[in-house]
């Protein structure tokens, strides 16, 4: 049974350290041993009701550490549900009573240290789930982006999952069909084309200029490193050496693989230089960091 753990010591992992005593660090563990019968069971049903619904409900509502929360502090709503049929009808006396319930509720959610644990559902292009139409997108709730798409597909092939040409039951072939329907690797935006040209199924000459030199502007200018914003500022910087050096990583037999199943046309016939400014038109969130 998986269970949160909160405010891990340094005496237990010689990698961790800390500056605050580590107030708010949160680390699920495995315990083989942890839970009674009747609390796996709850556990099961969470799961499965998850399993069920999790095409219309992606987060996972931090069921887990909920349950085991409330559980362990034995914990019970004793403040009866407001139901309102009208909100012109709304009282003085409904709204302390729904206010007093849920401040109720979410102080026995509350760690010892006093942070609230929560899921980070926000910028997960990694672990963000797979989507009914094959592909994925740049958040838990976002809708398929190319990006998105090629670099979990790609994270996939690495692992080892089998390409499925013939299968169309597989993860892998319905997101090289979503790919290839969407006008293919060609779409990515910018970061992904680098990444792609990093690994060897993309040309560099395909990538807008990142210049090293932009990072020995000085401040005085009105654009330079210290100006963008940190997300950026620290993708770009790597990104900027990868591109002065132009950096490829050897070429294996799966990387030969990946340049015949990312793009709808023979990759030796791609005109590179016209791919410049392409980016899939799905995007809507971040399309200038990313672009």
């Amino acid at each position: 049974m998986w269970r949160l753990r909160i405010g891990a010591k340094a005496g237990d992992d010689t990698h961790l350290f800390t500056t605050n005593n580590f107030v708010g660090r949160q680390i699920w563990e495995f315990d083989a041993n942890a839970g009674s019968a009747e609390e796996l069971a709850e556990v099961e049903e969470a799961r499965r009701s998850f399993s069920h619904r999790k095409s219309h409900y992606k987060t996972s509502a931090d069921l887990l550490w909920r349950i085991q929360f409330l559980r362990e502090k034995k914990f019970q709503q004793k403040i009866p549900r407001v139901r309102i049929e009208s909100a012109e009808n709304i009282t003085y006396e409904d709204a302390k009573t729904a206010l007093r319930r849920g401040l109720l509720y979410y102080t026995a959610l509350q760690a010892d240290d006093g942070h609230w644990p929560a899921e980070n559902a926000g910028p997960i292009f990694f672990n963000a789930p797979f989507n009914e139409d094959g592909g994925w997108g740049l958040h838990i709730e976002g809708q398929s982006t190319m990006f998105c798409s090629v670099i979990n597909y790609i994270c996939l092939r690495i692992l080892g999952v089998e390409a499925g040409h013939d299968d169309q039951e597989s993860v892998c072939a319905r997101a090289r069909k979503w790919i290839l329907d969407h006008g293919g690797a060609t779409y990515t935006p910018l970061i992904g084309k680098a990444w792609l040209s990093v690994l060897g199924v993309y040309d560099w000459s395909g990538c807008k200029p990142i210049p090293p030199e932009f990072w020995l502007l000085p401040s005085s200018f009105p654009v330079n490193g210290g100006t963008l914003w940190i997300y950026s500022r620290d993708i770009f910087m790597g990104l900027s050496y990868l591109y002065g050096t132009k950096f490829v990583a050897t070429t294996t037999h799966l990387i030969i693989q990946l340049r015949e199943e990312l793009y709808p046309q023979p990759y030796a016939n791609i005109n590179w230089s016209q791919t410049r400014n392409r980016c899939a038109k799905v995007m809507k969130y971040m399309d200038v960091i990313l672009y």
